[in-house]
């Protein structure tokens, strides 16, 4: 009985194994596709992760980084103990937060907006306009918002002026930097981000309206019970990414933005760890040099903040709605 049973489990495994084997010859050309993507996810997203180390070290190019010198956490106590930590930190928390509060709710109120229009042209055309700033290079659109904020001839200070209005100097004020970067960063992204809840609100059943209809809700009633209660999920996992990426800012707009004016809160953790890591031009001016270690270590600071933020809104997500992501 076991010789007989030992059998056929053995025939069941084998056409178990069969079975498979067929399954990825006949997707071998999806799973030739799946290469691709996996080389780049692996050359470009875990072989860096090698470089980690460099945080733990004084690294020396002709070294190596296996045979530079240990450090331990003396490029950490660098950060912390720099007389730009206070500021850097301030600003980067300061930009984020506020890009959070202004840019979050935006693209929902758009989506909620675009799903109740019924005008089908209209509804394409702000849909189209709002989406397509997401395509314009971090260049191009910090040549736009120059061209219209400059103080003489930016469009702006032109219709200041002729409604008799002072100019504003947008650009090289350092109290103006957070409100040009911030709205800046919205245009460009609200229609994007509002992809993901238009689909999510596509898939709302009509009787859903119909029936409130009928039961007498107004429109500000079925917004609330039906529209937002069906994208709340979408909204909790949207945020929670939001949080882990509060350190971490639009660094091409910001570093192309920057000036000597704006400098004080226009600094943040992403232009500061690219001036020190990779010794740009515009490093002299903070009175540093190339510090491989030194950038990788405040690179590592800032996405292990990150992901403590993801877990712990994530903890709070689960136990508040129990909608978190895991």
């Amino acid at each position: 009985m076991e010789k007989i049973a030992g059998t056929a489990a053995d025939l069941t495994r084998g056409k178990s194994n069969v079975t498979l084997g067929r399954r990825i010859m006949n997707a071998r050309g999806l799973y030739i596709l799946l290469i691709i993507p996996f080389v780049y996810v692996v050359i470009f997203n875990y072989v860096p992760i090698y470089g980690i180390i460099m945080a733990f070290k004084r690294f020396q190019p002709r070294q190596g980084v296996w045979n530079s010198p240990w450090v331990g956490f003396y490029n950490f106590e660098r950060f912390f103990n720099s007389p730009n930590f206070f500021n850097i930190m301030r600003n980067t928390v300061v930009l984020s937060i506020y890009n959070l509060i202004a840019g979050f709710p935006l693209p929902i109120v758009l989506a909620i907006c675009l799903n109740h229009c019924f005008i089908y042209r209209f509804k394409k055309a702000v849909q189209t306009l709002t989406f397509a700033p997401y395509f314009l290079s971090a260049v191009v659109l910090v040549g736009l918002i120059t061209q219209l904020l400059a103080m003489r001839t930016g469009g702006v200070n032109l219709i200041f002026k002729s409604l008799g209005l002072g100019e504003v100097n947008f650009l090289g004020s350092a109290s103006m930097f957070p409100h040009v970067y911030v709205w800046a960063y919205v245009w460009k992204n609200a229609g994007y981000s509002a992809v993901i809840y238009i689909s999510s609100l596509a898939a709302v059943d009509p009787t859903y309206h119909e029936a409130a209809v009928i039961d007498g809700a107004n429109l500000w009633q079925r917004v609330w019970h039906i529209d937002l209660a069906v994208i709340r999920p979408i909204i909790i996992i949207m945020l929670i990414l939001s949080m882990g990426n509060i350190l971490g800012g639009d660094f091409e707009t910001t570093y192309l933005l920057q000036n000597p004016l704006n400098i004080n809160t226009s600094e943040i953790i992403s232009t500061y760890v690219y001036k020190v890591g990779l010794g740009a031009n515009t490093s002299a001016a903070i009175g540093v040099r190339a510090d491989y270690s030194f950038g990788t270590a405040i690179g590592l600071f800032q996405n292990v903040v990150g992901v403590i933020l993801t877990l712990m809104v994530n903890r709070i997500a689960n136990a508040v709605s129990g909608e978190g992501m895991f």
